[in-house]
């Protein structure tokens, strides 16, 4: 009798683990690992001599970059080990560039004796070199293992802008690249005033559809910031309007259609009133014309007196 409740009790407790394991079910990802560990606890898993050598160097290892990184020394680090891997920048090949030297190049990247090819961030470097004042974009490619391949591609000036006592290189659009030095871009028109930089596009956009008069054109004034004048090679003047500078340059064109006004002995063309081209005589050429109508008066008179 008393064997019977023991086998009646055992199989109450055994069948109570089974209901409860039957209730906790793990997820299938969880099941290996938690046998893992169950077998690892009751000393049913052989560890393999060396791994805690391994884990140690392993946790040494990482301890060591993370503080690399937090100390900023990274960078230092991968140059070094590159570097002495055979990845040590030797070659490097620039193109494209006329006015920017390679030593300004060179220098804005950073490169030194000790710079590996594999520790160079490409992306960085273009972004450096577009900071030059001349370089508008660039493109730097890596040649392994020991290359660099740098092409930059430049702003083109198109005329000298001058405020007050300086001199700058504009663009075409504009934009002021870099301070005039030395006779290299001597030839380029000038842009005097304020605002002439800003609005020195414009004037060139107009003045391509007249090529013969642009070729001639060595200053352009921008006058209260308002409208232009055009100081030609032989120093006759062209005074443009405030608007309609287009049709104001048509006018001109019709206007001096075989006469080749620019040619005589003027100072100003003046294109401001829409209705009328205005000349003004140089003052030796005022004093001939003063003079030939005063001669021509007195011989209007003394023709009167004969009759």
């Amino acid at each position: 009798m008393t064997g019977n409740k023991g086998r009646a009790a055992k199989a109450n407790r055994t069948g109570g683990r089974h209901a409860f394991a039957s209730a906790l079910v793990l997820p299938r990802f969880l099941r290996r690992h938690v046998r893992f560990y169950r077998a690892l606890a009751t000393g049913r898993v052989d560890i393999r001599p060396h791994v805690g050598s391994v884990a140690a160097l392993a946790f040494l290892s990482a301890t060591g970059l993370y503080g690399m990184q937090l100390g900023g020394h990274t960078e230092a680090v991968t140059q070094a080990v590159t570097t002495s891997a055979g990845f040590a920048l030797e070659d490097v090949q620039i193109s494209g560039n006329a006015e920017t030297s390679d030593i300004d190049i060179l220098g804005q990247l950073g490169l030194d004796g000790s710079t590996s090819v594999v520790a160079i961030d490409a992306h960085l470097a273009r972004t450096r070199l577009m900071q030059l004042p001349w370089v508008t974009d660039a493109q730097v490619q890596k040649i392994y293992p020991r290359g660099l391949s740098v092409n930059v591609t430049e702003r083109q000036p198109v005329g000298i802008w001058q405020h007050g006592d300086r001199l700058a290189l504009v663009d075409a659009r504009g934009d002021v690249i870099a301070p005039l030095t030395g006779a290299r871009h001597a030839d380029l028109p000038l842009y005097v005033g304020l605002g002439a930089d800003e609005h020195a596009d414009e004037l060139e956009a107009r003045l391509l559809m007249h090529p013969q008069l642009r070729a001639r054109v060595k200053a352009a004034i921008r006058i209260a910031d308002r409208r232009w004048d055009l100081r030609l090679d032989n120093g006759v003047t062209l005074s443009l309007p405030e608007q309609d500078v287009d049709a104001a340059l048509r006018r001109f064109a019709d206007f001096d259609g075989g006469r080749d006004v620019l040619s005589r002995d003027i100072t100003v063309v003046d294109l401001r009133l829409p209705d009328r081209v205005t000349l003004r005589l140089s003052e030796a050429s005022f004093e001939r014309r003063k003079k030939a109508l005063a001669a021509r008066a007195k011989a209007i008179k003394a023709a009167e007196k004969n009759t």
